[in-house]
């Protein structure tokens, strides 16, 4: 959450921090600030606003000149929104500016002590107990004063820090949050994410954990929390600055949605073997005599991503015949799990850094366990814990609900499913047909985007629901679950999902007219199911809307999709209903890419 970005050059640094804050507001919104200085300088100058960068940029005076700043945009944990609780905080003597991702999760016990020594705090926030032990340190350099501050904080964080009397450096250090690098001509750049560094940098290198950084204006060195040096290499980042522009669109939801078919054939290409009717997935560091030896899978993930993970679980039970499910992982982490050396664990994270997901891992790999990564960062936390994994290529996504990395990421598992299953026993034939099916998807998600307008239409007509009602059976079920997270994350209607076989089993009580119920009916095994689950909500006067393969009597409305092979056709299925819950979105004035309350990237608890 919150978004950091930090320069020290020869520029004018104000306008490239604003601009950096801008690429970053995706990753939190309720406030944003900016601190400069330069070496000439004889002091810090800090602007701050409760609201978007826009309102802060709106206070930056035209007067505003330094060479090196901070800047920070805010997803409040401690405190409201407000001007005072916005980042970044100063010590009373204005020489330490900090901004701060993660949580302090001794702040309370910090604070005591720090008030009881008679210090005044301005804010509400736990990042001001990082400012003030900074500032209380004797130590001779920043580097020293920063690394004893650390000592006492338990938590995560992703930190920059700046003092009025080393203004020719900025410090920086993380344990849990993204920090990154960015490696220039005579100038250095920080930020949380790479998003506001490849307009200026594409060579970066990722802190890891207990690590921190000095950067000057010609060079950088990296070391640990304890003083030790480390042998930072930089990396290319992979996407440029074109991958985060809006291309035109309103949105970027509208544009990530449209971008789906080219996305869908960067995660397919290059990984197909038509000689052996399975992919190559280089990445997974699994050779068959250990594919073979595992006894079950367990796939964790969050939100959208947990989703992405049910449908990869019934994709590897289906091909690979191993049984496998699907778990949050903020629960796994606290349940005191059996942890199995037969069993493979599989971390979901668009970001790669989650932090629920990645504490899971690292837990996971302290008791011995095998574990993958599925993840579209290059090089980031979980990538870079796992033994090996799929990267799902789906290119940046600044929206902050997902919908081009959720679909590339079940195609990762269809991947995934086939090469373990053509491993054990799934046939030549079946490899040949799912093969087939993977290589029709961008075209037939190409044929759903043609049906936008029909798709926007029915938007209009259920916006005015209260409530909306998600069933789908097997397959379908978590197509459900992710379509009705989409509808309350951008529009805020009330939805749940049920299975459809649970309906006789309690929510038949909700159903009547003013609950609209939405029905994933795929042309299956299980369609007279399904049909049967249509008649019971009509008969009780429910509105429905099917999403299946041919249109359905019962239904008010259908949309329909093409049809591919079973087991991925969830993967279509999804596509109209993130154009519903976007046009529903729009029809009813919300802010698509950013709504209230949530952040892209979840790196605290």
């Amino acid at each position: 959450m919150c978004g950091i970005v930090g320069y020290i050059g020869k520029r004018d640094v104000a306008p490239l921090l604003l601009e950096g804050l801008q690429r970053l507001e995706y990753r939190g919104y309720d406030s944003a600030g900016i601190v400069v200085t330069s070496p000439k300088a004889a002091g810090l100058k800090m602007v701050k606003a409760k609201g978007r960068v826009r309102d802060l940029e709106a206070r930056v005076p035209k007067r505003f000149a330094g060479t090196t700043g901070i800047a920070h945009t805010r997803w409040a944990t401690h405190g409201a929104p407000s001007d005072v609780n916005a980042h970044p905080h100063l010590d009373p003597e204005n020489k330490v500016a900090v901004v701060h991702n993660g949580i302090v999760d001794n702040a309370a016990e910090l604070r005591a002590k720090l008030e009881a020594d008679g210090v005044v705090f301005a804010s509400e926030t736990d990042t001001e107990v990082i400012t003030h032990l900074i500032a209380r340190s004797q130590a001779d350099s920043l580097e020293e004063k920063v690394r004893e501050a650390l000592k006492h904080i338990e938590g995560t964080y992703g930190i920059a820090v700046m003092h009025a009397d080393f203004n020719d450096r900025i410090v920086v250090a993380r344990n849990g949050s993204p920090v990154v690098l960015g490696i220039g001509e005579k100038e250095m750049f920080v930020a949380s994410d790479v998003a506001a560094l490849v307009t200026h940098t594409r060579q970066v290198v990722t802190l890891d954990d207990g690590e921190m950084a000095t950067l000057k204006a010609d060079d950088f060195r990296t070391y640990t929390t304890t003083g030790a040096s480390t042998n930072a290499t930089p990396e290319t980042v992979e996407w440029e600055a074109a991958s985060y522009d809006m291309g035109g669109h309103d949105t970027y939801m509208h544009k990530e949605i449209s971008e789906q078919p080219d996305a869908v054939d960067r995660v397919l290409r290059g990984r197909i073997d038509d000689r052996f009717s399975t992919v190559h997935l280089g990445g997974l560091n699994l050779d068959a005599r250990e594919a073979r030896s595992i006894r079950r899978i367990k796939i964790l993930g969050c939100g959208t991503s947990y989703h992405a993970g049910l449908i990869g679980a019934s994709l590897i039970e289906g091909m690979a015949r191993i049984p496998a499910d699907a778990e949050p992982a903020s629960e796994f982490r606290y349940r005191n799990p059996v942890v199995d050396p037969d069993t493979l664990y599989i971390a979901v994270s668009q970001s790669g850094e989650t932090y629920d997901v990645l504490a899971a891992v690292q837990e996971l790999k302290r008791k011995g366990a095998r574990v993958l990564g599925v993840v579209n960062v290059v090089g980031s936390a979980i990538a870079r814990e796992a033994d090996g994994g799929v990267y799902v290529h789906a290119g940046p996504e600044v929206c902050v609900v997902s919908t081009k990395c959720f679909t590339n990421t079940v195609v990762a598992f269809a991947l995934l499913a086939l090469h373990l299953g053509r491993i054990r026993d799934l046939s030549v034939t079946d490899g040949k047909r799912i093969i087939e099916g993977l290589r029709k998807l961008p075209g037939q998600i190409e044929e759903i985007l043609k049906t936008e307008d029909e798709i926007k239409k029915l938007a209009q007509e259920y916006a005015g629901a209260q409530s909306m009602m998600f069933i789908g059976r097997v397959r379908g079920y978590p197509v459900a679950l992710e379509a009705s997270l989409k509808l309350k994350e951008i529009s805020y209607i009330h939805a749940e999902a049920y299975p459809a076989s649970e309906l006789k089993h309690g929510p038949l009580a909700l159903i009547e007219p003013a609950l609209p119920t939405v029905a994933i009916v795929p042309d299956d095994d299980l369609l007279e199911k399904n049909r049967a689950a249509l008649e019971e909500i009509k008969a009780r006067s429910g509105r429905i809307l099917a999403v299946a393969h041919q249109p359905q009597e019962k239904a008010d409305h259908t949309i329909v999709v093409p049809k591919n092979e079973d087991e991925l056709d969830p993967i279509l299925m999804g596509i109209p209903l993130q154009l519903l819950a976007y046009h529903t979105a729009l029809a009813m004035g919300r802010d698509i890419d950013k709504p209230r309350n949530l952040a892209k990237s979840v790196t605290v608890e």
